[in-house]
């Protein structure tokens, strides 16, 4: 029997919009500027790297602490790569649809030409998208639009000619114009009718249960559907390597998997929350994670992409995969037989390749909490006596506590923002009398899978944490691991590079004073 497509219905300009014969794997880029005929969103990289395609959409996703739809998100996302059929039940905006029916413009569009933020105009529309996304969930809710909001929240769109100064100029400016705002009781009401009234389809192409036990039951009976979620992976093999689907099963309207539950010892972070929504989790318990994780890919990708599909791809340059092995992370799998659970590292078995058996989907990520309050970013830790150096002030005495966790991660890639990392290594590390008591080392971008750094951790374990441990850790780690060479860093960059990055480690975590003694040495021995 042939698989039907299913209506896809949303609302746009306050009225729903109904599509039959959309085929599974088209792009909501395509529907729009071949299908409707709405070319105002443009068409660049097809990778969701430049930004031009961006469009707003909102939806009913629970939001933690309030009743399950009964507030709207807005997101922006990169429609180049987004599926048409996972916008079904949501509401969409695009750059036709800011201007008000008496034709004045939307405060995005009208702070854009009052600060003179566009030249050729064919980024302008993605531009003003995003920040149309930042007036929904920012100036409408009383919130001021700072420089560092502006920059981190417009990493995802690229600009050729104009540059960005005055782009983030008119970020700002848009609180300083008459307001506009979206009817959400209206909206809010559209948005539940849809979800009260989803009309089925017999055998449909793109399947989206709506419960675990649905999505179990659904994997059990089509093994070879492709798994989607926010398609910022899956969308590059529609868009670059011109792949079809003949059937696709959508894990993000499953409730169960799109929350984040808080336990005593360790959140868990179901796959289908977005990359955005996770992240915001782990900062909460971690805040010095907060650069690393605004640095992965730019804020529409991370609305669309969840931390399930980032580590269900197993791609060896997955940035969320070092960090979460460095957190001794789990993952569990579950199926209609039953459900299994293993460490992160242990999920990989090759290059793109898992454990995954054909009926099993990733349902959750299991993340240990801190065991107590982390140091403050510029606290340092306190080297052991043998280390050459005064004991920095401590509680006990000497070294962290028991538990006290020292993480950093870094991310080396040729752009800082929107890029691929060409070596990702997170160090965790907790001392007891100035003792390496627990260690953990997550490495991306260095071998076929993301990796755990077994033998540098076995190498550290027990041992003072002082320069000379560190320096020999330094030389196993560059050892550990035989990287390729590829457009991104050659192999004896990535080896060079793992090395001094547990070098900078050793100098973080001693603070700034050390840093400097360090770079006086050097300074002198270069005279």
């Amino acid at each position: 029997m042939e698989a039907k497509t299913k209506t896809i219905r949303f609302i746009r300009r306050g009225e729903l919009v109904a599509l039959d014969n959309v085929p599974p794997d088209r792009t909501l880029l395509e529907l729009l500027r071949e299908d409707l005929g709405q070319v105002g969103t443009k068409e660049g990289c097809g990778e969701g790297d430049c930004g031009a395609c961006t469009v707003v959409l909102a939806d009913l996703a629970p939001v933690p602490g309030e009743p399950a739809g009964e507030r709207l998100r807005y997101r922006a996302i990169n429609s180049c790569i987004r599926l048409a059929h996972s916008i079904d039940g949501m509401a969409l905006w695009t750059v036709e649809d800011l201007v008000g029916a008496d034709g004045t413009l939307h405060p995005a569009q009208e702070a854009m030409v009052q600060c003179h933020g566009s030249q050729c105009g064919f980024c302008t529309p993605g531009f003003v998208m995003s920040l149309f996304g930042m007036y929904q969930n920012h100036v409408c809710r009383g919130e001021a639009i700072t420089r560092e909001l502006a920059q981190e929240e417009l990493s995802g769109n690229l600009c050729r000619c104009t540059g960005y100064r005055p782009i983030l100029d008119a970020a700002q400016q848009m609180a300083q114009l008459p307001g506009v705002r979206v009817d959400e009781t209206r909206l809010l009401a559209q948005l539940q009718a849809l979800a009260a009234s989803a009309p089925a389809a017999a055998a449909p192409a793109y399947l989206a249960p709506k419960t675990l036990t649905a999505l179990l039951a659904e994997r059990a009976a089509h093994p070879d559907a492709q798994i989607v979620a926010g398609c910022t992976d899956v969308g590059l093999w529609v868009t670059k390597m011109h792949m079809r689907f003949a059937r696709l099963l959508d894990v993000t309207r499953v409730a169960e998997l799109q929350r984040i539950e808080s336990y005593d010892h360790h959140i868990a972070v179901g796959a289908a929350v977005t990359l955005t929504d996770a992240f915001a989790a782990l900062v909460a318990g971690r805040p010095q994670l907060k650069t690393f994780a605004n640095r992965f890919a730019g804020l529409p990708v991370r609305n669309s992409g969840t931390l399930g599909g980032n580590v269900a791809n197993g791609s060896p340059i997955g940035d969320s995969m070092p960090l979460l092995i460095a957190l001794n992370a789990h993952v569990v799998l579950m199926s209609r037989r039953g459900h299994r659970e293993m460490p992160l590292e242990d999920f990989y078995t090759g290059y793109r390749k898992t454990v995954l058996a054909p009926d099993e989907v990733l349902a959750w990520i299991k993340v240990p909490r801190p065991l107590s309050r982390s140091p403050d970013a510029g606290q340092p830790l306190a080297p052991s006596p043998d280390a050459g150096q005064p004991l920095s002030p401590s509680p006990a005495g000497g070294g962290l506590r028991w538990g006290q966790e020292f993480l950093r991660a870094y991310k080396i890639s040729k752009r800082y923002d929107d890029d691929i990392s060409a070596v990702c290594l997170v160090v965790n590390l907790a001392l007891d009398n100035g003792k390496v008591a627990k260690i953990s080392i997550g490495a991306g971008g260095v071998a076929p899978t993301p990796a755990r750094a077994v033998k540098t951790e076995s190498f550290l374990r027990g041992k003072p944490w002082s320069q000379e441990t560190v320096r020999e850790a330094a030389r196993l780690l560059r050892a550990e691991f035989q990287p390729i060479s590829d457009m991104r860093a050659s192999a004896r960059y990535r080896s060079e590079v793992l090395g001094n990055l547990m070098q900078r480690f050793w100098l973080e975590s001693q603070g700034v004073a050390q840093i400097n003694l360090e770079r006086f040495a050097l300074e002198e021995s270069a005279t």
